[in-house]
């Protein structure tokens, strides 16, 4: 087995070509589904290929979330090609570290992972003043859990709970039930906060993976369906700039809005835009852009939503601010209790000064043993 990289700007369509594998037989006759599926391939994901001892292709995995993969296989005399689950196993993991000059750095230069220094500091970056209020010797804690799939760190981490010292005060935030953060106070820590761009009921949910009952497959529904009436206005969810306003395949009238931060939303099947709404124009959050309508591949009239960072689909749920949260009650106290229990955790590590364990090396080599009918 062979594992190698999604090189910036290579298509699904140029790799098969590169590979001299059939075009035909894993696009062009493929549903529109799973030729939407292809697009999901990002610069950096790493991907397997198993070769025979003629080093002719056996099989390949592509990684296209944490979820799924496309699954491209030897069949006869040609190939087949399916979406599949990623099989994977997480771990719950902690980093300990003190800082010099930035938590950024810290995390670089102890574990040489970008994504958990990327984790942390976006964490705190709208409540605290890293540039400033940092003194050398400043100690922090992570707690964080990280899917592994072939042996290897796989995926964002997803950061539980953190602890920085900024001077002398300690600051904390913790991931809660709800899947949002909150500081001590059990106040929410605002990021980056949608509007919900439609008044209407949610008609499905986003889902990187799900077993479709009828075509007996397994999909992705990267998105928010809105179930709303034909002429239903919609709203944009975050200010920013309109990148993309026309027609786009299954999509049908589709609008795409850059925000800060790497943000974009999108607004699919609508009936019509909004007069003056055009590529190049900003917009405010909560400005009318379109209507809902049925273009493109829909059943009925409904509001497409997708949310993606980077060009990567995440859920929109998570972000999207109905209000800024301040628990109370009985969600008060269960979260005050999952706070005593980080807070139990961070300072068991921050006492020990826990050394960071870094990932063993995995060596690129699989074992497959091939048994006919014959043999049992």
């Amino acid at each position: 087995m062979e594992r190698y990289r999604w090189q910036n700007g290579e298509t699904y369509l140029v790799f098969l070509e590169k590979l001299n594998l059939p075009v035909r037989q894993l696009y062009y006759n493929l549903d529109k589904d799973d030729q939407r599926l292809t697009e999901e391939m990002r610069a950096g994901v790493h991907y397997q290929i198993l070769k025979d001892t003629q080093n002719n292709i056996l099989q390949i995995l592509l990684p296209l979330n944490d979820e799924l993969q496309i699954h491209i296989y030897k069949n006869g005399d040609g190939y087949a090609f399916e979406a599949i689950p990623i099989i994977s196993t997480t771990k719950k993991e902690v980093l300990y570290t003190q800082i010099n000059s930035s938590p950024n750095y810290a995390i670089l230069k102890k574990t040489g992972s970008r994504k958990l220094a990327g984790v942390f500091v976006a964490a705190f970056k709208h409540s605290l003043n890293f540039k400033n209020d940092i003194r050398k010797g400043d100690e922090l804690v992570m707690l964080y859990s990280q899917k592994y799939r072939l042996g290897q760190p796989f995926s964002m981490p997803t950061l539980e709970s953190a602890m920085i010292e900024m001077g002398s005060k300690k600051h904390y935030i913790y991931l809660n039930d709800d899947d949002r953060y909150y500081d001590e106070k059990a106040h929410e820590v605002e990021g980056f906060l949608l509007a919900r761009p439609v008044r209407a009921r949610i008609s499905s949910y986003f889902t990187k993976r799900r077993y479709h009952p009828v075509l007996h497959k397994w999909k992705a529904h990267l998105g928010v369906d809105y179930a709303a009436r034909r002429g239903t206005p919609i709203v944009a969810a975050g200010s920013g700039t309109i990148i993309y306003a026309a027609r786009m395949g299954s999509y049908g009238n589709l609008i795409k809005i850059r925000h800060s931060d790497g943000y974009e939303t999108r607004y699919a099947h609508l009936k019509s835009f909004r007069r003056g709404i055009y590529r190049g124009k900003y917009v405010k959050k909560g400005q009318t852009i379109g209507y809902v309508g049925s273009t493109g591949r829909s059943t009925g009239p409904h509001l497409h939503f997708e949310l993606r960072k980077r060009g990567v689909a995440i859920n929109p749920l998570r972000v999207v601010q109905v209000t800024t949260k301040k628990l109370a009650g009985k969600e008060k106290t269960a979260f005050l209790q999952l706070k005593n229990n980080f807070d139990e955790r961070i300072a068991l590590h921050l006492n020990n000064k826990t050394e960071y364990t870094k990932p063993s090396r995995f060596e690129d080599m699989c074992y497959i043993y091939m048994m006919d009918d014959q043999n049992g």
